[in-house]
């Protein structure tokens, strides 16, 4: 956990600005930060293959930038305690990348 404390600004730049994906990420958990949802769910309201969500949601899980309750079929994601507590971070990304996400 310290890792994420110490060097969350650059592992968010690294994922929003520095991989390909950055946009779909960034994307996906501006949606999440509207309310919950399920892959499923994020795949349609981005118009994204269910793999192509998938792959991102497995990006942010285990970069500790989203979480779930289960880890059944129709699991809900949302913005991890870290995320919120870094969001202006996410925010400062955003601006610097000048997409319309």
């Amino acid at each position: 956990m310290a890792f994420y404390d110490t060097n969350i600004k650059r592992v968010m730049w690294y994922l929003f600005a520095g991989m390909r994906g950055g946009i779909t990420r960034m994307r996906i958990l501006n949606l999440l930060m509207k309310r919950p949802f399920n892959m499923n769910q994020i795949g349609k309201e981005l118009k994204l293959d269910y793999k192509t969500v998938q792959h991102h949601i497995k990006v942010l899980v285990d970069n500790r930038l989203i979480t779930s309750e289960d880890k059944k079929y129709g699991t809900i994601y949302f913005p991890s305690q870290i995320f919120e507590q870094n969001k202006n971070i996410y925010e400062e990304i955003s601006q610097k990348v000048n997409h319309e996400v």
